[in-house]
């Protein structure tokens, strides 16, 4: 039986550092080996009579071979996790009885190609709502124009359901290996996380895109970064919509600037493209129709959760709101500069998610799906916040920010236009408060960066974790 006080690591010695034992944040450990024979208690960074690291390894893999199979329980709690969040998102698929943007975008795209109707003068159901996107946009849901109505709803919750499945594999996966937690489990609970989630919720009711959107910038972010196609995700999601083109602003920022540069140039060029293709759509988008904010909605509804419609809620003049989102432009741009100059691009990115949800004219409830990076930004600090003090209080803060998010709080009408825009108060929090020194670079200035192979001895009685360490 081995026993150490705490986890720790073993690996080949680097030059000059004498045989010292460094835990990953870079600091030294007491090993207790009482129960070694011929070994001293504790050995304070000194190789004296201690066991090669194969011996560790090999013992604790015999002390793991020890241990009963649990395969068996863990089939049945990854089963069990599955159902229960499938049978959650049915029960709330229940609830979309009319997915209104997918009639919106259905029924544009089909007045458009089938009717030779022009776009931008459809209106869906009597209603004053329309098509406000790019005839891009247009282009890409034009196979709607062929569906039925069923067909086109199930495509929608499908296309949703990938999206949200794509974000829990690139945010909510490695977060579970890292702590070696159930990855089935964890996600299946995170799944049903997500549909509480109002800007989720609502961009399934509604048959919304923004999810969609969001997992091609994040596609970007998370796969092509620092590759030859690095900022297409995040050209081609500005040319369908126009509030992802905030994120080329990031591309700037944080020095990127060939991706930035592809990201121009992928806009740039497909909606050359349709304008070639649709030259009189086109230009009355371009030129009249994108500059309506009328044909969007009321700026001072409740749902405009944007600092311009904070403004139009207090009924106070617009250049409130321009100085606003200056000020909220200039916090950004600091923020960003020290996240990116700390190497934690993550946190750059998502604090570009949140001021885009700020500045934008218009922020309707589905919109804030681009704060969920933020949000699990928020999470993985907590998580790896050594004082279990507060590691607790800031779960603590994390969960105030997801409630906050998920409880229709913009309905609190009687109190006020403040009290209106609980959402706006959140992200401003959210922007102001965000960690940005990433917690795995931390131990990476220290001997650490020396070791290109460690082997990791966590609970050593249930496993062994080999890891291998960037140079």
């Amino acid at each position: 039986m081995i026993a150490f006080s705490k986890p720790v690591h073993v690996g080949r010695r680097p030059a000059g550092l004498a045989g010292t034992r460094y835990s990953r944040a870079g600091e030294r450990r007491d090993i207790d080996v009482s129960n070694w024979v011929g070994a001293p208690a504790t050995l304070l960074g000194r190789r004296t009579d201690a066991p090669s690291r194969a011996k560790v390894v090999k013992a604790v893999q015999q002390e793991a071979l020890e241990q009963p199979d649990r395969t068996r329980d863990r089939l049945v709690v990854q089963v069990g996790s599955t159902i229960v969040a499938a049978v959650f998102f049915l029960l709330i698929l229940h609830g979309f009885r009319h997915f209104f943007d997918v009639g919106v975008y259905r029924g544009a795209v089909r007045f458009w190609l089938l009717h030779s109707g022009n776009l931008y003068r459809f209106r869906y159901s009597g209603s004053n709502y329309g098509f406000t996107y790019p005839p891009f946009a247009a282009l890409v849901l034009s196979p709607l124009a062929v569906m039925s109505w069923p067909v086109a709803v199930a495509v929608a919750v499908l296309a949703n359901l990938g999206a949200a499945a794509l974000l829990l594999r690139w945010f909510v996966v490695p977060l579970l290996r890292r702590r070696s937690w159930p990855v089935v489990a964890g996600c299946a609970l995170a799944f049903c996380a997500l549909l509480v989630f109002a800007p989720v919720q609502a961009t399934f009711r509604l048959g919304q895109i923004n999810l969609l959107l969001l997992v091609l910038v994040c596609f970007d972010q998370r796969i092509l970064r620092g590759g030859r196609w690095a900022g297409i995700g995040i050209g081609i999601a500005a040319a369908i919509k126009l509030t992802p083109a905030v994120f080329i602003g990031y591309l700037i920022v944080s020095r990127q600037y060939r991706a930035a540069l592809v990201a121009t140039g992928t806009a740039a060029a497909v909606t050359l493209l349709t304008w070639i293709a649709a030259p009189d759509l086109s230009h009355e988008f371009w030129t009249g129709a994108l500059w309506d904010t009328r044909r969007v909605g009321q700026l001072a509804s409740l749902s405009n959760q944007s600092m311009r419609g904070v403004v139009a809620r207090l009924e106070i003049g617009s250049a409130w709101w321009l100085g606003a989102a200056v000020l909220i432009m200039a916090i950004w741009l600091v923020r960003v500069h020290r996240a990116a100059a700390a190497g934690n691009f993550d946190a750059a990115f998502a604090l570009t998610g949140v001021v885009g949800c700020l500045i934008s004219p218009v922020t309707w409830i589905h919109h804030l799906v681009w704060v969920l990076p933020a949000l699990f930004i928020f999470l993985e600090a907590a998580l790896a916040e050594p004082d279990p003090r507060r590691r607790r209080l800031r779960l603590g803060a994390v969960a105030v920010i997801y409630l906050g998010l998920s409880i229709k709080l913009t309905w609190l009408q009687s109190a006020g236009a403040l009290g209106g825009s609980a959402y706006v108060w959140i992200c401003l929090v959210m922007l102001a408060t965000m960690p940005i020194r990433s917690p795995f670079r931390a131990g990476r200035r220290g001997p650490m960066r020396h070791l290109p192979e460690i082997v990791q001895i966590g609970d050593m009685a249930t496993r062994v974790t080999l890891t291998r360490e960037r140079q």
